[in-house]
């Protein structure tokens, strides 16, 4: 009745897309297999969506060979990709039922509901990171022009708190720093790593209030700062001095960082990096060229993932990450009690 009444509407309405929505239900529940059945003889949907948990695993296949045998199913939406599982179910259900993999949510809000890629499943089931994921989200927050003007400053080695105030902001919008850095190859023991360690946006957070807590002056100098402001910026911030001494290390770190990433190589590896997010230049991370995941077998896929996992995974180390071993620099004891 319900979706009679949603058809009706959605006619005299003038609407050219309207999507119904039914319960979740079990692939075993043949009662309410039946009902579903019935809402899509009713509304005739040019599309039929199954939204299967993306940390089910291998039963999600068993889930949409059910769902497409008594329903009927034009595509597959995975939900909960931004957990643990690296999302083999994926590959399974393309090779098993034949039905595509539409969407993949990657988290609560809309804008977590993505379009699927499947080299970037295949980068993740591999251990390779999503780095097409991690640019597109810096591009979504962070304007071509502003980007330009803060890479002219750290070539020059002009890296200030209002400078680490902006980074610390920009990491936060873009998931913090375990989901970027689980979208970098060979980056995933290290998300969890920095997880461990305690290191979500209640750090960052602080860092911030300590940066708002310090003048104008202070912000574009942080070298005078001394014992008595020092002690004035930790107590506005509700933190320790030595929390604050942790932070400047950090900028020092960074700053440094940058400089030295502003030189090296043929206009600076900084300048190429930024440019191939902004749409100038190549920017790696796609699997190598010539392979096609969605042709490739999911068993010798999960395989080829848990031998790289036996193998550790991990690069030789991104600039100023330790190695590929350590957290950023000046992050890793941050905020942790004594």
């Amino acid at each position: 009745a319900i979706a009679k009444r949603a058809k009706t509407q959605a006619s005299l309405g003038g609407y050219d897309v309207y999507m119904l929505d039914t319960a979740g239900r079990l692939h075993i529940d043949q009662e309410l297999i039946a009902q579903a059945a019935a809402v899509r003889d009713v509304a005739n949907p040019r599309e039929t969506l199954l939204v299967v948990d993306g940390l089910t695993g291998q039963d999600a296949v068993n889930v949409a060979t059910e769902f497409d045998d008594k329903i009927g199913v034009s595509g597959v939406v995975l939900t909960r990709m931004d957990g643990d599982g690296r999302g083999g179910a994926a590959l399974s259900m393309r090779a098993v039922t034949g039905k595509p993999i539409r969407f993949v949510g990657l988290g609560e809000k809309m804008d977590a509901l993505e379009t699927f890629e499947p080299d970037r499943i295949a980068g993740r089931i591999l251990g390779m990171g999503d780095i097409v994921a991690l640019v597109e989200k810096a591009q979504e927050t962070i304007e071509a022009e502003q980007a330009e003007r803060m890479m002219k400053r750290f070539q020059k080695g002009q890296f200030n708190m209002n400078d680490l105030k902006m980074q610390l902001e920009q990491m936060m919008k873009m998931g913090g720093m375990e989901s970027i850095m689980g979208m970098m190859p060979g980056m995933g023991k290290m998300a969890k790593q920095a997880a461990a360690a305690g290191m979500d946006d209640k750090v960052f957070k602080q860092q911030i209030a300590l940066i708002q807590s310090m003048t104008k002056k202070e912000r574009a100098n942080p070298q005078i700062l001394q014992a008595s402001r020092k002690k004035r910026i930790a107590k506005g911030a509700g933190m320790e001095v030595s929390e604050l001494n942790k932070l400047l290390k950090m900028q020092r770190q960074m700053g440094d960082m940058m400089k030295k990433m502003g030189k090296m190589g043929k206009g600076g590896m900084l300048k190429q990096a930024m440019s191939g997010m902004f749409g100038k230049g190549g920017m790696p991370g796609r699997m190598p060229a010539g392979m096609d995941p969605s042709q490739m077998d999911p068993k010798a896929l999960e395989a080829a993932a848990k031998q790289m996992g036996a193998q550790g995974g991990m690069p030789g180390g991104l600039p100023g990450l330790g190695g590929g071993a350590g957290l950023p620099p000046g992050l890793s004891g941050f905020g942790k009690k004594k």
